[in-house]
């Protein structure tokens, strides 16, 4: 079926739809990127095993009665309210009887690895954007497939025949006009959005759905009285920059009109890695928070080795009590996959960023800004083979933690060491 909204003409059709609607053929120097957003997908992977699940609410996450957040969650819960990022205590309040489950991350993965092997059939030109969800560049595809509706279906087709499983996607000139495509249609659509269709598409949606618009800069907008896309395009440029700043300013303002990337980068490297954990009380002790803090530094350092990352970058991040949220981040003079490293810096983070003196209720370490290990100038009194048994150290307690799971061999750092 068709939507009109405004001037535009969108397509989005469900599973049930044969016919596609009358358009003129996109001009042939238009680039076609689709975004593809699989479906509440853990949630959904968790329904597909358990057929006892399907229709009923499905909450991934922490278990009621203890501390944490919600994961995912399906469709079926989300009529309740309940969405991600929600305390699993709230969760619980509006949705008592949904069935509450542990994430099974290797199975996602597993599964989103068959899904990416499908899209690649599709294109080759395939950028994972996370676990579930994709950019795809399917410009000319149109002469072997046909027009992008129809890529579009057949997307969407091939991840259910073979996996049983539902995905949305959109499909436009760039990057942010897909995935805004693929949001608008959710669940299990297909929106199309024609180059000539961009400006009436965006005109009525609310600024939030615009990339990078978090909590402080929305509540500007809204002071400024700007709550729709149409509305910011109207509002004087030079008063946005007084607001925003120039660069801010300029980026939403961009947005507002519909300009964007349209490059699709395969083999595109994650940005971070980071790991955290909530605890179940509230947390004043020190050594504690050094403990579970070591961890944490332990389990991005696999991860990083397991990638070959290195990161320059280190950030702490501290949740108090009423999710009051602090980051702080030090650059260091070369980057690390070494969890010492990472967890002396991170524990300095924590000592001398001038954090409140609060009990900790959500603590978390990662590493950002990719780079290759520098080599370190060395004295006199340096053996000249440490750092060459430092890595084959490392990669022992990779291959043990591989087979054996983890905590089986650490690395034994003091305390004292590290504060």
């Amino acid at each position: 079926m068709s939507r009109i909204s405004g001037a535009c003409l969108i397509f989005h059709m469900d599973t049930q739809s044969e016919s596609l609607p009358n358009h003129k053929s996109p001009q042939r120097d238009h680039r076609w990127i689709a975004h593809v957003d699989l479906d509440a997908f853990f949630a959904s992977c968790e329904q597909r095993e358990y057929p006892e699940y399907r229709g009923r609410p499905v909450i991934i996450g922490a278990l009621p009665g203890h501390r944490g957040v919600v994961a995912a969650a399906s469709y079926e819960a989300r009529k309740f309210g309940v969405h991600s990022a929600m305390p699993i205590s709230e969760a619980a309040r509006r949705c008592p009887d949904a069935v509450y489950l542990r994430p099974d991350m290797a199975k996602y993965r597993r599964v989103s690895k068959q899904i990416f092997k499908i899209l690649e059939t599709i294109t080759p030109v395939v950028e994972t954007a996370s676990i579930d969800e994709a950019y795809l560049d399917v410009s000319g595809l149109e002469r072997l497939m046909g027009p992008p509706e129809v890529i579009g279906r057949t997307i969407r087709q091939r991840i259910c025949e073979q996996t049983g499983l539902t995905a949305s996607v959109g499909i436009g000139p760039n990057r942010l006009i897909a995935k805004l495509g693929s949001e608008f249609c959710k669940p299990d659509g297909l929106t199309v959005i024609y180059p000539d269709k961009v400006s009436g598409f965006l005109a009525p949606m609310p600024v939030s759905n615009l990339r990078g618009l978090g909590h402080q800069t929305g509540k500007i907008f809204n002071t400024l009285g700007i709550r729709t896309i149409a509305q910011l395009r109207n509002f004087p440029l030079s008063l946005l920059e007084e607001h925003l700043g120039g660069k801010a300013a300029a980026n939403f303002r961009r947005q507002a009109f519909g300009t964007a990337s349209d490059r699709v980068m395969p083999g595109q490297r994650r940005k971070s890695i980071s790991k955290e954990t909530t605890f179940e009380n509230d947390i004043r002790d020190n050594d504690i928070l050094h403990d579970v803090l070591r961890r944490l530094a332990a389990d991005v350092a696999m991860t990083a080795r397991r990638e070959g990352l290195s990161g320059s970058i280190v950030t702490l991040k501290i949740r108090y009590t009423g999710f009051e949220t602090h980051t702080r981040q030090q650059k260091r003079q070369a980057p690390t996959q070494d969890e010492r490293e990472i967890l002396k810096t991170a524990w300095s983070l924590y000592l001398d960023g001038k954090l409140p003196r609060k009990p900790v209720r959500l603590i978390g370490v990662g590493i950002s800004d990719w780079g290759k290990e520098k080599a370190v100038q060395t004295d006199l009194f340096d053996q000249p083979k440490q750092r060459e048994l430092d890595q084959r150290l490392l990669k022992t307690i990779d291959n043990v933690t591989g087979k054996f799971g983890k905590g089986m061999l650490q690395l034994g750092l003091s305390r004292n060491d590290d504060k």
